[in-house]
């Protein structure tokens, strides 16, 4: 059993950094495949106004 535990924890660690790689390459691939889609058209970041003049006629 003592055996085991060691082994686990280096597979355990070995998965990890395949996970970790794997995630790199998948963020570095779709960076370079979807470049169009980073170039979206900006949006205007202020709200409208909501128009109070019917509250100001008192209708």
């Amino acid at each position: 059993m003592s055996e085991e535990t060691p082994k686990k924890k280096m597979s355990l660690q070995e998965a990890m950094k395949q996970q970790l790689e794997k995630k790199k390459q998948a963020t570095a691939g779709k960076s370079a495949a979807n470049g169009s889609m980073e170039t979206k058209k900006m949006k205007s970041q202020q709200t409208k106004k909501v128009s109070n003049q019917r509250r100001k006629m008192g209708v």
